[in-house]
C-alpha cells in the first residue's frame, strides 16, 4: 500500500510541475523570441503600412521584438498558408485582408488553409474604402449621372481592376448587378498599370482603394464620383457614398486586420486585442492612418470573426453570380 501511495506521490507531483511550467510559459510570452508579422503583398501598400506601425509600438509595448515579413505571391495564399501551418505559440501573426482572407474563399475551389478555421481573429484594425474615380472625358460627375449614361449608352462604358477576382473587380460586378448596367471589364496586373489608361480615356473608370487613388484624386487626373464604404470617408468627406447615391445599402470595402493560427490561447489574444486597439487610438497613428484614407476600426476577436464570415458570404455570392473562378 506505502509503494502504492508513493507512486501516486510522484504522478500527482510531476501534474503540478506540468501544469505549473505550462501556465509559467503563457505567462512569460512574449519572451522567448522575435514576434513575426506576415504580410501578403510587397512592401508599400496599406497592409504594410498598418503593419510597420503596429510593429513598431508593440515592440515598444510588448519589450519584444516585433518585425514585418512580407510573402507575396500566389494572392496572398503563400502568407496565409505559412500562418495557418505555424504554431499557434503567438509568435507568428497574419496581417490579414479583404482578398487573401476573403475573396480567396470566394473564388478558389481548393485552398491550402481554411479562411474561418485555420485561424485566430484578434482584431479589425481599419476598413479602407474603395474609390469610384472617372475619366476626366467622361461627361458625368455623379453616380446618378454615370448611371444614366450607361444606360443611354449601353456597352460604351468599361472598368479597369486590379485583376480577375479582386476586390475591385468583384465591386464592378456589384455595381452592374445593382443597376443593370452594362460595362466591360478590363483586368490589369494590379491599379497602377491600369491609371494611365483611365487617365487617357481609353478605359472610362476604375474603382481603386482610396490610397491608391488619392495622388490622381489630388492631381485632378480622375474624377471622383463616390465612395464605396457605408459611411462617407474621413479622407474624402466631400465625396458622398454610392449608398446615398442610388444604391441603398452598397458596400465594398477593403480592410484590414490581425489574426494568429487557429488555437492561439485566449491570454495572448486578449493581450494583442488590448494593445493593438490602444496602438490604434494613439493620435500619431490615427493620423498617420487617416491620411492614407484609412478609416481606423479597432475591433473585438468576435467582432472581426462575425465580420469575416459575412465578407466571405457576400463576396461568395458575387462570385458565383457572375461566375468568377480562379482555379
Amino acid at each position: 500500500m506505502n509503494r502504492l501511495i508513493r507512486i501516486y506521490i510522484v504522478i500527482l507531483a510531476g501534474l503540478l510541475s506540468f501544469l505549473s511550467g505550462a501556465s509559467a510559459n503563457a505567462q512569460a510570452w512574449p519572451s522567448r523570441s522575435t514576434i513575426r508579422i506576415l504580410i501578403p503583398y510587397p512592401p508599400g501598400g496599406a497592409s504594410d503600412v498598418t503593419a510597420r506601425l503596429l510593429a513598431l509600438k508593440l515592440t515598444e509595448s510588448l519589450k519584444q521584438s516585433v518585425v514585418v515579413e512580407n510573402k507575396p505571391g500566389a494572392n496572398g495564399i503563400l502568407a496565409l498558408e505559412s500562418v495557418a501551418k505555424s504554431p499557434a505559440d503567438g509568435y507568428t501573426l497574419l496581417m490579414a485582408n479583404l482578398g487573401p482572407n476573403a475573396i480567396n474563399a470566394a473564388v478558389y475551389q481548393k485552398l491550402p488553409y481554411d479562411s474561418v478555421k485555420d485561424f485566430t481573429p484578434i482584431t479589425l484594425t481599419s476598413v479602407v474604402p474603395l474609390v469610384i474615380l472617372v475619366t476626366n472625358s467622361l461627361p458625368v460627375k455623379t453616380m446618378p449621372e454615370l448611371i444614366a449614361y450607361a444606360k443611354a449608352n449601353p456597352n460604351k462604358l468599361s472598368f479597369a481592376s486590379a485583376g480577375n477576382g479582386s476586390a475591385n473587380h468583384l465591386a464592378g460586378e456589384m455595381i452592374k448587378g445593382a443597376t443593370g448596367v452594362q460595362m466591360t471589364h478590363i483586368p490589369y496586373k494590379g491599379d497602377a498599370p491600369g491609371m494611365p489608361d483611365v487617365i487617357s480615356g481609353t478605359v472610362s473608370m476604375m474603382f481603386p482603394t482610396i490610397i491608391g487613388g488619392m495622388p490622381n484624386i489630388k492631381s485632378g487626373s480622375m474624377r471622383p464620383i463616390a465612395v464605396t464604404s457605408a459611411k462617407r470617408s474621413s479622407s474624402l468627406p466631400d465625396i458622398p457614398t454610392v449608398s446615398e447615391s442610388g444604391i441603398p445599402g452598397f458596400e465594398a470595402v477593403s480592410w484590414g486586420g490581425v489574426m494568429g493560427p487557429a488555437g492561439l490561447p485566449s491570454d495572448i489574444v486578449k493581450r494583442l486585442n488590448t494593445e493593438i486597439i490602444r496602438i490604434l487610438k494613439m493620435p500619431d497613428i490615427a493620423e498617420k492612418m487617416t491620411s492614407l484614407g484609412a478609416d481606423i476600426v479597432g475591433s473585438s476577436p468576435e467582432e472581426f470573426d462575425k465580420y469575416l464570415r459575412a465578407e466571405i458570404a457576400k463576396w461568395g455570392k458575387v462570385a458565383r453570380e457572375n461566375n468568377i473562378r480562379l482555379d
